[in-house]
């Protein structure tokens, strides 16, 4: 009995640290600090070679949009395809921490994984 009540502790406790929440893309911005998962297109992207960042428009096109995902140099060289491209025009979810920046919502990806086609 003593090893069925801990498995089921233990089982409620790791679905707990790892639920999130399911949101629209256009109610990130009353998500902040929690972590979400989103599906809606990806409606445009672009590389900034400059600053070695990836940025991608979710729910409509820059400067209109519902959410923007921030991709870093190092963890970009981490898919097999410029996200830009890859994921443009394309209904994916997403997966992640909805932090503000400058006043909007922001998904920092550091992971493939994070990011799903919707086939």
């Amino acid at each position: 009995m003593k090893k069925f009540l801990f498995s089921a502790i233990v089982s409620f406790v790791s679905f707990s640290a790892f639920s999130q929440t399911v949101i629209n893309a256009k109610d990130a911005a009353s998500h902040k600090n929690e972590k979400v998962v989103i599906t809606d297109i990806v409606a445009g992207g672009k590389y900034l070679s400059g600053s070695d960042i990836t940025l991608l428009d979710i729910g409509a096109a820059h400067p209109n949009e519902l959410l923007t995902l921030l991709i870093k140099g190092d963890d970009r060289k981490k898919f097999t395809t410029a996200p830009e491209t890859a994921f443009k025009g394309k209904k994916v979810t997403i997966t992640g921490m909805v932090i503000d920046y400058k006043g909007k919502p922001e998904i920092v990806i550091t992971e493939p994984e994070q990011i799903k086609i919707v086939e």
